[in-house]
């Protein structure tokens, strides 16, 4: 299916989780995941008017912005290396994988503006996720104090690929919760505000449940891989 028809449904389902949670469409920003498909069919999301882009990979990132350039707002998804800072952090706008002082002081060192960074926090407990100890998570908060270029805007987490919709609820809400704990704390260089949360195969439920940010991709623009 077009990118753009795509799009209607998607915004349809984030209309009717809005609903349900009694929150506003504008709330949420729509982040189309391009890391299965190629430049041609990110530049086919751009003409439905989708703004933000993202990416898990750096080469991936590198590749589509030879060809799109600044056209995208674009957002650093997957994890990166402390050594690949370097190539990515010029062109891009959000990184919601800060999960480690190395990675932090790396950025920090190589932007030249404030960097836009969630933290990521592996709520669900899972050996395979990436991710801060909820429990370690507000003295990590604290050690970002010393690093002006970050600007840490919200929390991510990667829920469970699970069709159990109150093991997904729970992960979401227990993200929720630690965004509220840290917005708390008043920090100026951690406002906070942002969950960073919810992909094709449970948006909806991320919405209602506080998300800001959804991350889709295979929903939205497709997984064919293609030669960029």
């Amino acid at each position: 299916m077009r990118v753009e028809d795509n799009l209607k449904q998607i915004e349809s389902a984030i209309k009717e989780a809005c609903i349900k949670a009694n929150r506003k469409p504008e709330e949420i920003t729509l982040i189309a995941v391009t890391k299965y498909v190629s430049a041609e069919r990110a530049q086919e999301a751009l003409e439905a008017g989708i703004v933000h882009l993202g990416e898990n990979r750096d080469e991936g990132l590198l590749a589509k912005w030879d060809v799109l350039k600044d056209k995208p707002t674009w957002h650093f998804i997957g994890t990166l290396q402390t050594r690949k800072v370097k190539n990515i952090i010029d062109k891009v706008d959000y990184i919601h994988s800060l999960d480690r002082l190395s990675l932090a002081k790396e950025i920090d060192k190589r932007a030249d503006r404030k960097i836009n960074c969630f933290v990521q926090v592996n709520v669900s407990g899972e050996e395979s996720k990436q991710g801060i100890n909820p429990e370690e998570l507000a003295e990590f908060i604290s050690c970002l104090a010393d690093y002006r270029n970050l600007n840490v805007i919200g929390l991510m987490t990667m829920a469970p690929l699970s069709d159990d919709e109150e093991l997904l609820r729970s992960c979401f809400r227990k993200l929720k919760n630690l965004q509220t704990k840290v917005k708390d704390l008043g920090f100026d260089f951690a406002p906070c505000t942002e969950l960073s949360m919810g992909m094709s195969n449970d948006f909806s439920l991320a919405i209602e449940e506080g998300a800001t940010m959804v991350r889709i991709g295979t929903a939205l623009v497709g997984q064919k891989s293609q030669e960029v």
